[in-house]
């Protein structure tokens, strides 16, 4: 009988909630009248933000920028090539282009266009975006590329022949869906796809199929199969000269897991606790990185660590386990990748990079790479065929450089770096500490002039995420130089928990009914700048995407008094749907499920779109989204913005018909979406 009325009460409270709702029919993603809603609103903000004085000038120089020749090439490696996605003025959608690892070495590349990107819209007529191509080792002849329409998750994914520069006829064929393919030789694939049989939940694929070449997808051999409430489950493959390595993840929720392999055809469970991540196989090692304390074999390793155990003996249940990293309560473990022979470390020591290799004989030997320091170390590409590997380096102030280097020697050479797009001498950082509510020690940076005067009257952008364990790092933003430094603002981005600086842990602690310590955190950064007199309540302004949206969404609600401008883009708002909504099933291990009355009572304090009151001095808010965002759902946005226009608050709403969860897909559309956002800032906080 309890079982039961809880079962009727949860039922009731989901039909009052969606009776109440007067905007549902703003999820309807491509309903004629949701269409025009949007237009109307789209017109109303454009006549506003692009009349402004700002915006000419800002948009001309974003374009520049992202269009700009001098940008590094990002490199990506496949055999003896370097490949390259690029986009500029004379290729809005892009081409796809190799070369070789000497030319790109050299000053001049000398590029091959292997693919179109704007050739192949314009044949197909479907506005497609470049979302990665996946190589058949070793010779990397034959790729399967991933296409979205529009910019969506959801790619096709079709065979192509680098050597012919053309799609494979009548060769692999992935319809549209959330999913993945990988190479298992050059006439078999490892396909996790929607098969025609449903999806999870949250929209991901449940069964991984052999795919054989000559064959229809439809009859290819079904190998796994995982519930329907499962997050996802994913086949992939790892190609080694020794064997390609066949493995399956089952993800129960986002942060759980279980892993099996294909040996000889048969599937085998490794034993390995469901919150474990396996990282990679190298020399036959597998990586393991924890989420939690472990202990096994009479051996304790602590959240956070990464150990290794060797591949056959993980597969007979009988595996000896070797620490490899064992961070400190100030540290953790921000990247890992791979050469021939070396395995590569980005550590991250109170939010700063360091970068480490380790080599096996029998124990780990670790060397310290002596790289530049007091910034953000990013590892790029690495070549399986040697101990080359390509690493980036920047900090707020220093742009992005390149450098190609011997995990073997340690030894790196500088590649390339970025222009200065703006006076970066004139500015200064400095990194800072405040205390959140519940006593722990936050840290944040701040970026502005070095004569700043401590008056309470210097324009601010605080910037933060706090979720999925996702660090918040130093980089360096040419259209924030530009468009917010050089006019006289300052830049703060806040490390609150939720994210990943600090490993696991820090993550946790923001989780489920622990979420409110993530907004405290953000509203003591803002409090400090206050009381250090860096700014004021007029003159700060916050900015947040997608999880960063939903932070900056329960920041304006909860405390209106601290902040005079939010841009809130692609966000999570309205709470207490977010689990129905595309893929919102899947991110319940973080935020909890609004269905269970014990974990809404939680979600219910601070759900933005729920809380939403009249009367209150909220600052207008300028709210962002894609119609093609097909994993934060649109509705989040569009409803808010109703809801807070019916009530009487004056807000600003843009939603770009295309560009997925990024919401842009060309450089023209990223340069007047980050126009829109920086013509705005200056409104509200410096005119």
């Amino acid at each position: 009988m309890k079982k039961y009325s809880l079962i009727l009460f949860v039922i009731m409270t989901q039909l009052s909630f969606a009776q109440n709702d007067s905007y549902l029919w703003l999820e309807d993603v491509e309903n004629e009248k949701a269409l025009n809603w949007v237009e109307e609103w789209n017109k109303k903000t454009l006549a506003v933000l692009t009349e402004h004085n700002s915006y000419k000038g800002i948009y001309n120089k974003n374009l520049e920028i992202y269009n700009s020749t001098d940008r590094i090439p990002e490199p990506t490696i496949f055999g003896n090539f370097i490949y390259n996605f690029w986009q500029d003025k004379e290729h809005e959608r892009g081409i796809w282009r190799r070369t070789t690892i000497k030319s790109y070495l050299s000053k001049t590349p000398e590029w091959e266009i292997i693919l179109d990107i704007d050739n192949l819209s314009g044949k197909d007529n479907i506005k497609w975006v470049f979302k990665g191509a996946s190589g058949l080792y070793p010779d990397y002849n034959k790729f399967l590329i991933s296409l979205s329409k529009g910019g969506g998750d959801a790619v096709v994914i079709k065979e192509f022949d680098v050597e012919t520069k053309s799609f494979v006829e009548n060769g692999f064929y992935v319809p549209e869906a959330k999913g993945n393919t990988s190479w298992i030789d050059k006439n078999t694939l490892m396909v996790s796809t929607d098969f025609g049989d449903g999806v999870t939940t949250s929209g991901y694929p449940r069964q991984v199929k052999i795919w054989k070449r000559g064959t229809e997808l439809k009859d290819a051999k079904l190998v796994f199969e995982g519930e329907k409430d499962n997050m996802g489950v994913w086949g992939y493959t790892i190609p080694t000269q020794d064997k390609t390595y066949q493995l399956i993840m089952r993800y129960m929720t986002f942060y759980t897991a279980q892993y099996y392999v294909l040996e000889k055809g048969k599937l085998v469970k490794l034993e390995l606790p469901d919150d474990i991540e396996l990282a990679g196989i190298v020399n036959d090692m597998v990586i393991l990185r924890l989420k939690s304390d472990w202990e096994v074999n009479d051996q304790f390793y602590k959240q956070g660590s990464v150990i290794t155990a060797k591949y056959n003996d993980l597969l007979r249940g009988k595996p000896d386990f070797y620490l490899l990293v064992e961070p400190d309560e100030r540290s953790s473990v921000a990247g890992l990748s791979s050469t021939k022979n070396m395995l590569l470390v980005n550590m991250l020591n109170n939010v700063k990079g360091e970068l480490y290799t380790y080599k096996w004989d029998g124990s780990w030997r670790k060397h310290k790479i002596n790289t530049p320091e007091l910034g953000n170390i990013s590892l790029a590409a690495s070549d399986e065929n040697s101990d080359n590997f390509f690493f980036y380096f920047e900090n707020f102030l220093e742009p992005a450089t390149l450098f190609y280097g011997d995990a073997a020697t340690g030894d790196y050479n500088k590649v390339k770096s970025l222009p200065t797009f703006f006076p970066t001498e004139k500015y200064k950082v400095q990194q800072f500490e405040t205390t959140s509510k519940d006593g722990t020690k936050i840290p944040y940076f701040v970026v502005g002039p070095k004569n700043m005067k401590p008056d309470s009257n210097n324009p601010t952008l605080l910037y933060a995420y706090g979720g999925f364990e996702v660090p918040e790092l130093p980089s360096y933003s040419a259209t924030t130089g530009t468009a917010w430094l050089e006019k006289g603002g300052v830049y703060v981005l806040a490390n609150i928990r939720g994210g990943g600086e600090f490993g696991p842990k820090w993550h946790q602690a923001g989780l489920k009914a622990n979420r409110q310590r993530v907004y405290d955190d953000f509203h003591a950064v803002a409090e400090d700048l206050v009381s250090r007199k860096i700014t004021s309540p007029k003159k700060l302004g916050i900015f947040g995407g997608s999880n960063g949206g939903l932070l900056v969404g329960v920041a304006f609600t909860q405390r209106p008094d601290l902040y005079q401008a939010v841009v809130c883009a692609v966000p999570l708002l309205d709470m207490k749907r977010y689990n129905k909504l595309l893929a919102g099933a899947s991110w319940m291990a973080e935020y909890g499920n609004p269905d269970i009355p014990e974990e809404w009572e939680y979600i219910s304090k601070y759900s933005p779109y729920q809380n939403v009151k009249k009367g209150m001095n909220y600052p207008e808010v300028f709210f962002t989204t894609s119609t093609r965002d097909d994993r934060v759902h649109p509705g989040h946005a569009r409803k808010m913005v109703a809801k807070m226009s019916d009530i009487g608050y004056k807000i600003y709403y843009f939603e770009n018909t295309e560009g997925g969860h990024a919401a842009a897909s060309t450089n023209e559309q990223r340069a007047r979406m980050y126009a829109l956002i920086f013509t705005y800032l200056q409104m509200k906080l410096m005119n």
